[in-house]
């Protein structure tokens, strides 16, 4: 098949260009190459080795990619990367980290180098059912390891925990009156013991977690930065940011800004606005509307309109622990108003709607606005869906609307089983109906609080129907084939942010964003597919990411990460690969505990890491990561 050639270019010189490689291009009239050529940051051509290469210049750069399978760059249909950007340098990441007691390794570890009054925060990303030990930490514990420094604990949506310290660093005591929607638990003289819970409402964990130290501006631009390295090292290449609360429009929005126009971004960005303040949404989006227009930006960096709050009475919160919040009478007044100024602003909108019942109510908002402004032509959708029914889905096809999910049951199936059952969760969210309906769908994480930034982890899902704890929650009849799942995450996630036809493909004339996983995603066994990290990630035609071999390629790293205590230098990300600069799977495998007892201390994990240890290097003696169990 001859090569494809972006038109208008017929005898340019390409920048670079990529050669023996196995390209999945996902592009239908090309559906794989073996070669590309990239000119100001695009795919000019895509084809086989000898007719590529023959485009090269004297000045063309030239990558050997030595057979190694390529995909279209990952795009995140729902990510906090702003905020999560602006925190990440501060937060001790159990993403991916197999063994409570490797965890609280970390966690003793990171204690003895965090200075006061500095917090240390595990904040989401992972759920117990990941450990071995299928248990959180207990209060005593958190307490033997950090006696003083404040330790923060958010388990996905459901509940935090607070060791002594941190309960006095917010001034918790038996005089703090009970959050509404949410709990402070006390003992029997009704001191707080240290548990906060979302009933069902997660306000009061967001808003003790705001409550700790922030890191000054240079601070926040450097954990950005490595924010997206991160997300560039598992490959991912574009996102929209979902707002979030306390993430205020304009001032939480300047350190991105900073490093739009400074060209820093190494990942694409389109972002919409969260109102902030319940009964206030209105206004919010009035005022937005005279400052912001739709698509505002550029490639790197652009308005995408509103959501995924729209209204505070329309939030059911996804705690599967509790029962289904029952939403107020008021809330489709409050949000008709909202939806009506995005229509006559033409802006589309994002909608966080986790049950049925929810969304349900909505659409009889929508279809009463589109019977007098149509909204089909809009780009609008509904965020998580779980639950959504097929009458629903109807509704939202005949207005043009789509649906964006994310892996969130991977992290909270074990608990949405325990309450709705097994059967229920068979098609939670529904995605191959959806997609055999013709349906807007594509997917994403929601990290990094709910669920892990990791967009191998929601593939995984997507593919195997198990959550991250091994349950089979959906039937095979229900999952994905691979390459259905690799277009909920490329191509289909540009209808998203309408940037069709621009990128989510390898086809001549999109944006030349790409990765080279570690592995065979087509051939590779399904148990593999989570622990899968990039080789090397390219974003615009520049490298963002390399490792292994291509390693060398890579100068785009930024500097270490500040402040020297943060925890993203010693453990760097996801599965804690970052211990001893290994590549992600093997810091997994290393981290994996045995099955039986260790020779040194038999498993009582606990007493070795609230003990002394014979050694003042943990690596020495314990492990990178603790327990040296992995090496019996």
């Amino acid at each position: 098949m001859p090569e494809t050639t972006f038109p208008g270019t017929a005898g340019a010189t390409p920048d670079l260009v990529l050669f023996n490689g196995r390209f999945t291009t996902l592009d239908r009239t090309r559906p794989s190459a073996e070669a590309v050529a990239i000119q100001d940051g695009r795919f000019l051509s895509v084809g086989g080795n000898r007719e590529i290469l023959a485009l090269a210049g004297p000045a063309t750069r030239r990558i050997d990619l030595k057979g190694r399978g390529v995909l279209p760059g990952l795009i995140d249909n729902h990510l906090h990367i702003i905020r999560g950007g602006l925190n990440f340098n501060m937060e001790l990441r159990w993403d991916g980290v197999r063994s409570l007691a490797d965890a609280m390794a970390m966690l003793k570890a990171q204690v003895a180098v965090t200075p006061a009054p500095q917090w240390v925060r595990v904040v989401g990303g992972f759920t117990e059912h990941q450990f071995h030990e299928k248990r959180l930490p207990t209060i005593a514990e958190l307490n033997a390891v950090a006696p003083d420094t404040p330790v923060f604990l958010l388990h996905l949506y459901d509940r935090a925990l607070l060791n002594g310290a941190a309960l006095r660093a917010v001034g918790y005591t038996r005089d703090t009156p009970e959050p509404p929607g949410g709990q402070i638990l006390r003992d029997g003289e009704g001191n707080p013991t240290g548990l906060l819970l979302a009933k069902p409402n997660a306000a009061i964990l967001y808003a003790t977690l705001a409550k700790g130290p922030k890191l000054p501006p240079e601070y926040q631009l450097n954990s950005t930065r490595h924010f997206m390295r991160e997300l560039n090292r598992l490959g991912v290449t574009g996102a929209i940011d979902a707002g979030g609360g306390f993430q205020n429009f304009p001032e939480d929005y300047q350190i991105i800004r900073q490093l739009s126009e400074a060209g820093q971004l190494t990942i694409r960005l389109a972002y919409n606005l969260f109102t902030q303040k319940a009964g206030q949404e209105k206004e919010d989006f009035l005022n937005w509307a005279k400052s912001v227009t739709y698509k505002q930006g550029d490639d790197y960096f652009r308005h995408n309109g509103a959501g995924e709050m729209l209204v505070f009475s329309a939030a059911d919160f996804e705690d599967f622990r509790e029962p289904r919040p029952d939403l107020p009478d008021k809330m489709e007044d409050e949000l008709e108003e909202v939806v009506r100024i995005l229509v006559q602003n033409r802006w589309p909108w994002r909608m966080h709607a986790t049950y049925d019942e929810t969304i349900s109510r909505a659409l009889d908002v929508f279809e009463k606005v589109h019977r007098e402004t149509p909204i089909d032509g809009l780009n609008w959708f509904f965020d998580h869906a779980e639950t959504i029914s097929t009458r629903s889905m109807d509704r939202i096809a005949a207005m043009g609307g789509g649906v964006a999910v994310q892996h969130r049951m991977a992290y909270q199936g074990e608990y949405f089983v325990e309450r709705y059952g097994a059967r229920a969760a068979e098609a939670t969210p529904p995605v191959a109906e959806m997609l055999r309906r013709g349906m807007k769908v594509s997917a994403g994480t929601d990290a990094t609080r709910v669920a892990s930034y990791n967009p191998w982890v929601s593939l995984s899902w997507l593919i195997t129907g198990r959550t991250v704890g091994g349950l089979q929650i959906t039937p095979q009849r229900n999952c994905l084939d691979r390459e259905a799942a690799l277009r909920m995450w490329t191509e289909n996630v540009t209808w998203f942010s309408n940037e069709q036809g621009n990128k989510g493909q390898i086809a001549a004339g999109q944006l030349a964003d790409l990765v080279v996983p570690d592995r065979d995603f087509f051939g590779c066994p399904e148990s593999d597919i989570a622990d899968t990290s990039a080789l090397l990630t390219m974003v615009g035609g520049k490298v963002v990411w390399g490792a292994g071999e291509f390693a060398d390629l890579d100068d785009s790293a930024p500097p270490p990460a500040m402040p020297d205590w943060s925890p993203v230098r010693r453990y760097g990300g996801y599965g804690a690969w970052g211990a001893e600069g290994k590549p992600l799977q093997a810091a997994i495998q290393r981290m994996a505990c045995c099955d039986t007892a260790c020779g040194v201390h038999g498993h009582a994990h606990a007493n070795a890491w609230a003990s002394e240890i014979p050694a003042s290097d943990l690596r020495g003696f314990w492990g990178a990561l603790g327990c040296a169990c992995w090496a019996v």
